[in-house]
């Protein structure tokens, strides 16, 4: 790194010297943050978190120092099966439901199966211990490496299918990891180690190897778990991804979703109403990949209306109501959050209103920005409904509405002409453009696309994000290059700057 640093460090605000934490591989261990120490309470639970991260280095070092290929797969196979076993998957959606109060069962059955049966075939074949690349031509061989220790921040949307997609990325390539869930996550996440570690004892492995920060958790123990952890990532609110970025540690942390998606002239309507239902409604919405506006063109507006109408949309013209139900403090309404329909549309004071075979509401408006609390993420069975006179049009709201809020997450289109998702790929700031499917199914991986499989989206440097990928298992993983010596191949000047100069002069 440069520079080694003491093994000791200064608590902030004293003089007593602690001992750092010793990495396996490390020459230091991140600082402190640089904050006086307020209570016992809280250097407990900075103690607390320092020797669970203690124990899993200790546990990783051991599983890196006598790995294999065959150990990482059988690891991950122990952990994917712990959430994927029938009863155990029913188990742990019901008990995120209950804890949580957000989804629904059914649909967090579905997610936890196909996520984690999406990344075990993403991984069937990946190559994450010892030689994985050797290549005669260039003469560099790359051998795999763990990072170490992977801190990861999981949020109360997917309690258990979340956690579980780091936990075995994490395991498939050499790494320990701890979890710090949200609060209302604590019980699906203890739930989900219970079924990890009864799977590890069937195999011989090493329990430690995948912990959780105890309790409630706190925002200092989240704070020191970022801190002290090899590579951190945090999936959740925009506050702890902040958090993640300012640490110290690597972050692989993602971006806000607000997607949009766009319904052109060339658009089967009815595939295109029933996708954007299926997936609008999927989970109640709680997913970052769900659609939150929809902008339709002047020449299909009322026939798509109807086409939504017959898969369960209602267009509702009046958004002041609405509005006025849906943020009643300035903040969202909890009774709406990634509720079922019929809890939804009595909390929004619509019984009547809307047939009641409704599975969401489009609300038509014009507004963007901060004082259009419409355009942004809503996380609900609400999505805000705007037409555009011709697909440019279209494209100026749709960067209008990323511009406020979703920058580089993706954007929907559903439309005939391939032309079109080509213009958006080179000028609206989104690292993905999902074509005539149900976007939260396909952003995230799916089994009829080549997107890895994967809870958390990376939206590039428009979202404040390192990465622009889904987070996957390359992503847990780090390599060594051996460069060995090779026939020089240096170009004369001219072979280099003959175009150049023919263009510009020399």
């Amino acid at each position: 790194m440069g520079s080694t640093r003491s093994n000791f460090e200064r608590v902030a605000g004293g003089s007593v010297k602690t001992p750092l934490l010793t990495r396996s591989r490390a020459a230091y261990v991140r600082p402190v943050t640089p904050k006086r120490i307020s209570s016992m309470t809280l250097q407990s639970d900075i103690d607390e978190v320092e020797a669970i991260v203690a124990s899993a280095r200790a546990a990783q070092t051991a599983y890196e120092a006598n790995g294999s290929q065959i150990r990482y797969d059988r690891a991950a196979q122990a952990a994917a099966w712990a959430i994927m076993e029938p009863t155990r998957n029913r188990t742990l959606a019901e008990l995120a439901v209950e804890t949580t109060g957000l989804g629904n069962v059914p649909d967090k059955i579905t997610k936890n199966h196909r996520k984690t049966l999406g990344l075990m075939r993403d991984l069937a074949t990946a190559k994450t211990y010892g030689v994985v690349s050797d290549n005669a031509d260039t003469g560099i061989t790359e051998i795999a490496r763990p990072v170490g220790v992977v801190g990861a921040v999981v949020p109360s949307t997917n309690p258990a299918a979340t956690p579980a997609n780091n936990i075995i990325n994490a395991l498939k390539c050499g790494n320990a990891i701890v979890l710090s869930p949200s609060p209302k996550g604590v019980p699906s996440c203890e739930r989900l180690l219970e079924y990890i570690y009864a799977e590890f004892d069937k195999i011989g492995e090493d329990k430690a190897l995948v912990q959780m920060v105890q309790g409630r958790g706190s925002k200092e123990k989240t704070q020191r778990l970022l801190e002290i952890s090899d590579v951190i990532v945090v999936t959740g609110s925009q506050n702890n991804v902040k958090r993640a970025y300012t640490s110290g540690t690597p972050a692989l942390a993602v971006g806000a979703g607000n997607v949009t998606v766009i319904v052109d002239e060339t658009a089967d309507l009815d595939a295109a109403a029933q996708k954007i239902t299926a997936s609008k409604t999927f989970d109640n919405a709680t997913s970052c990949s769900s659609e939150n506006a929809i902008v339709v063109v002047d020449a299909v507006y009322d026939d798509f209306v109807a086409a939504m109408a017959r898969a369960g949309g209602a267009l509702i013209k009046d958004e002041g109501p609405i509005v006025a139900k849906l943020w009643p403090d300035g903040h969202l309404n909890r009774s709406v959050i990634a509720q079922d329909a019929d809890k939804m549309i009595a909390a929004l004071g619509m019984q009547g209103d809307v047939p009641a075979d409704t599975k969401f509401l489009a609300v038509e408006t014009t507004g963007v920005g901060p004082d259009h609390p419409l355009s942004g993420e809503k996380l609900s069975r609400v999505a805000a409904f705007y037409r555009a006179t011709d697909f440019e049009a279209a494209l100026d709201r749709v960067d209008q509405i990323m511009a406020y809020q979703g920058a580089g997450h993706s954007v929907g289109l559903h439309s005939m002409d391939d032309a079109r998702a080509l213009q958006i790929g080179m000028r609206i700031p989104t690292c993905r453009v999902i074509v005539n499917q149900a976007h939260t199914f396909a952003t995230g991986g799916s089994f009829n696309n080549g997107m890895p499989f994967s809870l958390s989206m990376g939206c590039g440097s428009w979202g404040g994000n390192s990465i622009d990928d889904n987070v996957h298992w390359k992503h847990f993983m780090q390599t060594t290059k051996i460069v060995r010596e090779i026939p020089v191949r240096e170009p004369k000047v001219e072979d280099i700057f003959s175009d150049y100069w023919a263009a510009a002069g020399q």
